[in-house]
């Protein structure tokens, strides 16, 4: 608690000398900050670079769109096949916000979330998970983008390019909420241990540590009404990032794809559990943006997102980026590129992202954050156009066996067993 008279460290109009309590070994204990980090005055080599790859226009020479194009501009299937224009207006993705005031981006905010409630029509479809099984990647392209015009053929230029690497996909629902759900996917389907700022610690108690200092989430906002309880926002928060735990140390201990994609079937129904973890990475995106704010201000070494991240008008300090943009997310718009350097850095996973419509540029790969790419997990996502994402499913190596002289497979037995004639083995049923 701060004592008396202290500046208020997440008040944008003054500074604190107060001490943050760190939930990780990112800025306390420095393995989180690189010796690049250590001036409190960011690189200006390095800024425009890193406002280059935000940069979530189009590509400069706009391309006109065929019939075929705009009717493939489209996420999910069948009858829940939306429009992306209809969930996240361009002018949310652009770098407007660098500019606009924070009134008037709060009373457009506002007007946004009178049309698009949440994710309450989502919740009401049961026939249908949020994250698809996969499909074949070229297939998908070149049925995706079968028009000729010059953005079809640069975006299908972009899958070709991946294919070597990844030969299928999994679709990702449309809503607001993409970015968060394909990288949560990603979490539970890749990763292999718990990182220690999570291991280490009870999550669940950030949310009452981070209002009793001053009281910034005691008004969160969720996507759906939890009828059978009467929790309120603080111990819902914590409930989900206790649930988060759970989740992500099961994904660990299942090690077998087949494991992972049983919990992830369980994970991802469109469901509460999944919105409320949803929501749970939002919050460690605001825990992380108060730590880091609190150590700009302290004149420590922050990553270089930061400077970008409080220096639109909008998000000066932590209060202002829950306002004015987190609370926001899943509602009337989804994350901005700085907010996936934010996301990132909060779970110590750096997002490897294939922006397709980039194909030609040295941007066409992106990571969030770029600077632990060697010592940090990744978590591989791809989007067309930097509003959508999918996520990409790695090759797998196939086991091709060897030819006897009769042209028929010949498998090498192992010690001691005995071909099988005539009924298959229990064990064959049960894998039936």
């Amino acid at each position: 608690m701060p004592r008396p008279g202290e500046k208020d460290p997440n008040d944008c109009r003054g500074s604190t000398k107060q001490d943050s309590h760190l939930h990780k070994s990112t800025l306390k204990e420095g393995n989180a900050v690189k010796s690049s980090e250590k001036t409190a005055e960011p690189n200006n080599e390095s800024l425009p670079r890193l406002a280059r790859t935000m940069d979530r226009t189009r590509p400069t020479t706009e391309m006109p769109l065929t019939s075929q194009d705009k009717a493939t501009d489209q996420i999910g299937s069948g009858e829940h096949k939306v429009p992306v224009s209809s969930l996240m207006p361009e002018d949310d993705n652009s770098e407007e916000d660098l500019y606009r005031g924070e009134d008037e981006i709060q009373e457009e905010r506002n007007a946004k979330d009178s049309f698009f409630p949440g994710s309450q029509a989502v919740l009401s479809s049961k026939d249908q998970y949020s994250v698809e099984d996969p499909v074949e990647l070229l297939t998908y392209s070149q049925r995706e983008w079968r028009g000729n015009t010059a953005k079809s053929v640069l975006i299908r230029k972009g899958y070709e390019k991946i294919s070597s690497e990844f030969d299928q996909l999994r679709r990702v629902r449309g809503d607001n909420y993409c970015a968060l759900r394909a990288t949560l996917f990603q979490l539970l389907s890749q990763s292999n241990q718990l990182p220690a700022w999570i291991a280490d610690h009870d999550i669940s108690l950030w949310p009452k540590e981070l209002t009793s200092e001053r009281d910034l989430v005691d008004q969160w906002t969720f996507p759906f009404e939890n009828r059978s309880s009467a929790r309120g926002a603080l111990e819902q928060l914590g409930h989900y990032l206790k649930l988060l735990k759970k989740r992500w140390q099961e994904a660990v201990e299942a090690r077998a794809p087949r494991g992972r994609e049983a919990l992830c079937k369980v994970v991802f129904q469109g469901g509460e559990e999944e919105y409320g973890l949803l929501e749970a990475l939002k919050f460690l995106m605001l825990w992380t943006a108060v730590e880091l704010h609190r150590a700009s201000e302290r004149g420590d070494g922050v990553p270089e997102f930061c400077w970008l991240l409080f220096a639109r008008d909008s998000s000066r300090c932590p209060r202002t980026l829950l306002t004015n943009h987190l609370r926001h997310v899943g509602f009337s718009g989804g994350l901005e590129q700085v907010e996936m350097f934010l996301l990132g850095y909060s779970l110590q996973q750096t997002i490897q992202v294939y922006r397709l419509y980039k194909a030609d540029t040295e941007e066409f790969i992106t990571y969030y954050p770029d600077d632990h790419k060697s010592d940090w997990p990744h978590l591989c996502l791809l989007t067309e156009d930097d509003r959508h994402y999918n996520v990409p499913v790695p090759r797998t190596q196939k086991v091709v066996p060897k030819l006897n002289s009769s042209g028929k497979p010949s498998w090498r037995l192992p010690s001691g067993s005995t071909p099988m004639h005539g009924h298959p083995s229990k064990t064959g049923q049960a894998l039936k």
